[in-house]
């Protein structure tokens, strides 16, 4: 693609949680909850206009949804929190930690510091609002390819996490609501999407250098804006993985360019006007349907509606991205109010619907060779509201490419989430006054940086000896840890890791985060010859599941165990006999494996190994 031509411009939006003691409102630590919560409260939101007067589209399209949401909460939650009571003052750790970042990144701190109240009404926060302060502007950062502006750094509330959703009500989680973030936005003067993948890679240095940022599944979000010249602006939310960012971003350069296509072949069709909304009832075709989804609706007491599509025959089958059809977007709308989808005519028949179906639905919608339709299923209300929203952006194909809040998906595409917010979603908070940050205490913290993140590295390789690639490594995700265990403890850093990595995969496939002192603890026992390094993956994915660490310790434990390995290896030895005299030294290596299997880590690989090499010699020299 030659980005230049198609007038690409990327930008970044990093969303970093602190490491404070307190939230950034109230004086609640900031720990994520995984036992069962107190209780619940519930709630319906509705957006109110801002101080000159203008109601937010994103959030009214929110509110048009009609959801109702819960809070769990817990006893490490206030009345902040459940917005019962007016928010304390800002955390003063917080603010130096967002000055430390500004400094970082060479942005200029700004006089007097306003609170302002951001609408949110998709009910991960309980006031309908998000408080956020601009700490600094004017920053930059140098990249391969040039510098990239940062336009802002602002400090604000983590939102609430949502634990489930249906069709009528969303349910959240109180307790990661208030957790101070700070928030890094550039300008959109990134070119391509390799640059975008190095700023945000430089970003997440800079956090990770002042060593008072959180790390974790979740602790940093990216959102990426991208935009074309005859397309719109997009943000695509959810952005977890670096190395998939230059795919997220060509892809959505290849569904605007689709639509961009869409759009021209249309205009030459006929024009906006020719559409009309009129929603119908088509229940009736469907009452001995073979289509599992709508006839398990109309059980529930749904019903089938539709609506038609002038001169929109194949364009809901265009493909926009890979995988993904025009269709595929309109069903995303449809999915917003709760509803599993749409059916459309370019896909059918299929699903269960038969050809018959289709024709009756023609028939009673008055669809011609060049018309489409669009069929959904639900409760009259909601499926009236759905269909409403799929005709305004079939309306939309002819003039534009929507700008839009997209949601990042793990195959590099993105689906629909929201209208872009306005202006008018930004207030300013009535509750906390403006403050200053003292020019002392900027000096101070400018006095003290930490070390960039390559002198870092520099002074790990000469100071324990590693190489670029494990320094690379162990200072971007704990670095702190392996000095501690480095200054008490003989370990090895490969083995320090391996740890580092089955924690990451324990919290990708469980949900478990293991803490240092887990790790420490682990760490202590392999520098003491008590347990084996092979027993480090059994016991995190034990504790992952609950169990104590101490005793999981303690049953792995060399000095505890209560077989004697010898013999174990022996038992084995002999049921593999013919295989030892048939293979000779080369049954050495698969028999090694199913002793690891066996003792599970709970003795060490290189005692296994002499003492398998011992046994399988002496059955060869027996012959």
């Amino acid at each position: 693609m030659d980005y230049k031509e198609l007038g690409l411009k990327v930008g970044l939006e990093i969303h970093q949680q602190l490491n404070t003691k307190r939230k950034l409102f109230c004086h609640c630590p900031t720990v994520l909850r995984t036992d069962e919560p107190l209780g619940i409260i519930e709630r319906k939101l509705r957006p109110t206009p801002s101080e000159i007067g203008e109601v937010d589209v994103a959030a009214l399209k929110e509110y048009m949804r009609g959801k109702t949401y819960i809070y769990q909460y817990y006893d490490t939650n206030c009345l902040v929190e459940l917005d019962e009571e007016p928010p304390h003052l800002v955390s003063d750790e917080a603010k130096t930690i967002g000055v430390e970042v500004s400094l970082l990144l060479n942005s200029n701190i700004i006089e007097e510091i306003q609170v302002m109240r951001k609408t949110v009404l998709d009910g991960s926060n309980t006031s309908a609002f998000q408080r956020t302060m601009l700490i600094s502007t004017d920053g930059f950062i140098e990249t391969k390819e040039g510098p990239v502006s940062i336009l802002t750094v602002c400090l604000e509330e983590d939102a609430a996490r949502i634990i489930s959703q249906d069709e009528t009500t969303k349910t959240f989680r109180l307790d990661r609501l208030g957790i101070p973030l700070v928030e890094i936005a550039t300008g959109p003067d990134i070119s391509n999407p390799e640059q975008a993948k190095e700023a945000a890679y430089i970003l997440g240095q800079i956090l990770r250098a002042t060593g008072k940022v959180k790390r974790g599944l979740g602790t940093i979000r990216q959102d990426l804006n991208v935009s074309i010249r005859e397309g719109g602006r997009v943000e695509l939310k959810g952005v977890q993985k670096l190395e998939m960012i230059p795919l997220w971003v060509e892809r959505e350069i290849e569904r605007q360019i689709n639509l961009v296509e869409i759009k021209k072949e249309l205009n030459n069709r006929c024009s906006d006007k020719d559409l009309q909304f009129k929603f119908i009832e088509l229940t009736d075709i469907f009452l001995n349907t073979s289509s599992k989804i709508i006839s398990s609706s109309i059980k529930k007491n749904g019903g089938v509606y539709g609506i038609k599509l002038n001169n929109f025959r194949d364009i809901l089958g265009k493909e926009i991205q890979k995988g993904r059809r025009f269709g595929t977007e309109l069903a995303d709308h449809v999915k917003t109010y709760g509803l599993s989808g749409l059916f459309h005519i370019d896909e059918l028949p299929n699903y269960g619907i038969t050809a018959d179906e289709v024709e009756k639905i023609k028939t009673k919608l008055g669809i011609n060779d060049l018309d489409s339709f669009v069929i959904v299923t639900g409760k009259e209300t909601i499926c009236n509201k759905a269909l409403e929203e799929v005709f305004e952006r079939c309306k939309k194909a002819f003039s534009e490419v929507p700008n839009e809040t997209r949601d990042a998906l793990e195959d590099g595409n993105s689906k629909y989430s929201r209208p872009l917010p306005g202006r008018a979603r930004m207030y300013p908070e009535t509750d906390i006054l403006p403050f200053t940050i003292d020019a002392n205490l900027i000096e101070d913290i400018k006095d003290n940086l930490p070390e960039t993140f390559d002198e870092k590295i520099s002074g790990f390789i000469a100071k324990y000896g590693l190489k670029r690639e494990e320094a690379e490594r162990i200072v971007y995700e704990n670095p702190e840890l392996f000095e501690k265990v480095s200054s008490s403890l003989d370990i090895k850093s490969t083995i320090f890791i391996k740890a580092l990595d089955l924690s990451k995969n324990l919290e990708k496939e469980e949900g478990y985060v293991t803490d240092d002192e887990t790790l420490y603890l682990l760490f202590e026992r392999v520098s003491k010859g008590i347990i084996a390094k092979e027993g480090i993956e059994e016991v995190l994915k034990r504790v992952s599941k609950g169990e104590d660490i101490e005793k999981v310790l303690s049953e792995f434990s060399s000095e505890n165990s209560t077989f004697d390995v010898e013999s174990a290896i022996e038992k084995i030895i002999i049921e593999k006999r013919d295989f030892i005299l048939e293979k000779g030294d080369r049954a050495i290596s698969p028999i090694m494996g199913i002793c690891m299997k066996e003792f599970r880590g709970k003795v060490d690989g290189g005692l296994i190994n002499k003492i398998l090499k011992e046994k399988v010699e002496e059955i060869l020299k027996s012959q």
